[in-house]
């Protein structure tokens, strides 16, 4: 089992993980469908939070009890958090400007804006995954206590998972084939087919799974299926479109209310844990959030295993990329190599005239 779901807490648990991933998928077509939806999600919203970060960020370097106190300071401080949030929005906005053709967004040299920021996103997870590797290798022992006191086991499977987020990054090809598609609701990657989401999602879900296990039910499963089901069902070719909205709205989210997924009913835990919840205060809280006492027990098989699985996902997809490019005579980053395939034919279909 991946995660500890069982016992009197499993239907709040299962409950959870259905909210989040219906909600995520309907703010996102709230968001895709209409300009003011977009705009309120990616640009009013983003900036009345920044001005809330700075506020309670300058009140708890001063000491100030209720912002010291206050879950996005205690809980979402570290700088991965911030870089993924502001990173993902920059993404979303980017996106709008490409499928409405705003501004630059009109201008062919534009258009590889997708790739950049994506590869950006994926290098702040690498990071990430290289620093929990780095405290193991550095001190020798697996455990170690993140900035937001969470207990963390780095090893071997983050150096692969980190390779595989490296691979992932030249798995995206096509860079130049974006397009809007019909009444400009979404913006369109053809090429980025069911190989490339496949080896996104295994490596992703690994990533949080390892860097952020307190989350990793919601930010590593529903987060990531909610675009995914998307694509597969109604939205195909906008993959990228749905994931950078989908991933900033739940950054948002996550940053204002760690308190949904860090204590009570609704957290969840990897099976690494084997001690699993305490009751600290008047609040049940996983042990790996409990800073004082590091985990008595750990079993990372699952971490291994899914390293090894997205590492080879990762391979698979370039290998056939390089098969596909040599066949055809392309360089698989400035043409679509994708053509003639399902996912990528009904895409275009999708393409504004």
């Amino acid at each position: 089992m991946l995660f500890q779901i069982y016992g009197d807490r499993s239907l709040w648990q299962l409950f959870g993980w259905v909210l989040v991933f219906t909600g995520l998928i309907i703010c996102n077509e709230i968001a895709r469908r209409t300009k003011l939806g977009g705009v309120f999600f990616f640009i009013a919203l983003p900036l009345a939070l920044t001005v809330y970060f700075i506020v309670i960020t300058v009140a708890a370097h001063g000491g100030v009890a209720w912002a010291v106190e206050n879950p996005t300071v205690k809980y979402m401080n570290s700088w991965f958090h911030y870089a993924k949030l502001y990173a993902a929005d920059i993404g979303c906005v980017g996106f709008m400007m490409l499928k409405y053709k705003w501004g630059v967004g009109k201008k062919e040299w534009f258009k590889p804006f997708p790739f950049i920021i994506v590869g950006i996103n994926i290098l702040i997870a690498v990071c990430s995954d290289f620093e929990s590797a780095w405290h193991f290798y550095s001190s020798g022992q697996h455990w170690w206590l993140s900035s937001e006191n969470v207990w963390l086991y780095g090893g071997w499977w983050n150096i692969l998972n980190g390779i595989a987020g490296i691979l992932n990054i030249f798995c995206m090809t096509g860079w130049w084939g974006i397009y809007s598609s019909k009444k400009q609701k979404d913006m369109l990657w053809p090429d980025m087919t069911i190989w490339f989401i496949v080896a996104y999602d295994l490596w992703n879900f690994e990533y949080t799974y390892l860097n952020l296990p307190t989350h990793a039910w919601y930010c590593g499963l529903a987060l990531l299926l909610a675009p995914t089901f998307a694509n597969a069902l109604w939205n195909k070719g906008a993959w990228i479109q749905n994931r950078a909205n989908t991933l900033a709205m739940w950054c948002m989210f996550a940053q204002v209310f760690p308190l949904f997924q860090e204590y009570g009913k609704f957290a969840v835990i990897p099976s690494l844990y084997g001690d699993s919840f305490r009751e600290y205060g008047d609040m049940l809280a996983p042990s790996a959030v409990n800073a004082a006492n590091m985990p008595t027990a750990a079993n990372p098989t699952a971490q291994g295993v899914i390293a090894i699985i997205a590492l080879a996902a990762n391979v698979i997809c370039i290998a056939v990329i390089i098969k596909r490019s040599v066949e055809q005579k392309k360089n698989p980053y400035r043409n679509e190599i994708f053509a003639g395939t399902r996912d990528f034919e009904l895409a275009m279909a999708r393409k504004e005239d």
